[in-house]
C-alpha cells in the first residue's frame, strides 16, 4: 500500500473511526486522540495491511486494541493500593485532639470496621499494623509468608472499601 492509497482509505473511514471511538470513549476529546492515535499506528503498520481486505476492519481492529491498551493502563494506574503506613494514622490517636469529637467517632467507625474483617484476615492484618515483620507473622500463625502477605492485601482492600462506603476514606 502506498501513502495516496493510505490516506484515500483512512480519510474514507474517517467518521466511522470516530463514531466508534465515541462508542468506546463516550468523550469527544478522547475519541479524537483515539482516532489520531490509531491513524499513527496504522501509517506505521500499513505494510501489514493486505491489499484487498477491508481496510475499515482492519483500522477498526487497530482502534479497539489502542482503546483496550490504554483502558487496562489507566484501569492498572487506579488499583495502586496504599501501603499500610497509610491507614495507621486511623488507628493511633496522637493525631487527634482530646476535644475532637469527630475524630475519635472517625476512629470509633475504622475500627469497628477492622472487627468486621475475618479472623484469617484481621490477625496478620493487626500484627503488621503492630510491627509485627511478614516472616514473624509467619511463623507465630504458622502459615506461609505468601498466605500472609495475601490476607493483609485482602483486609487492606476490604478495609478501604468499607471506609470508602461509609465515606471515611476517599
Amino acid at each position: 500500500m502506498t501513502q495516496i492509497q493510505f490516506e484515500f482509505y483512512y480519510n474514507e473511514n474517517y467518521s466511522a473511526l470516530k463514531n466508534f471511538a465515541k462508542k468506546l470513549t463516550r468523550n469527544e476529546v478522547d475519541a479524537e486522540d483515539l482516532v489520531q492515535e490509531t491513524a499513527i499506528k496504522a501509517y506505521r503498520g500499513m505494510n501489514t495491511f493486505n491489499v484487498g481486505t477491508s481496510f475499515k476492519s482492519w483500522a477498526f481492529t487497530i482502534l479497539k486494541n489502542t482503546f483496550i491498551t490504554k483502558y487496562n493502563k489507566r484501569k492498572k494506574k487506579g488499583v495502586v493500593n496504599k501501603p499500610i503506613e497509610d491507614f495507621t494514622f486511623a488507628l493511633e490517636c496522637k493525631h487527634a485532639l482530646d476535644n475532637d469529637a469527630l475524630s475519635k467517632i472517625r476512629v470509633k467507625e475504622i475500627k469497628k470496621c477492622i472487627d468486621q474483617l475475618s479472623y484469617k484476615s484481621k490477625l496478620p492484618f493487626m500484627m503488621h499494623v503492630e510491627g509485627f515483620q511478614y516472616n514473624e507473622i509467619a511463623d507465630t500463625l504458622s502459615i506461609p509468608v505468601g498466605t500472609v502477605k495475601s490476607r493483609i492485601n485482602f483486609a487492606r482492600q476490604k478495609l478501604k472499601q468499607v471506609l470508602v462506603d461509609k465515606g471515611l476514606a476517599a
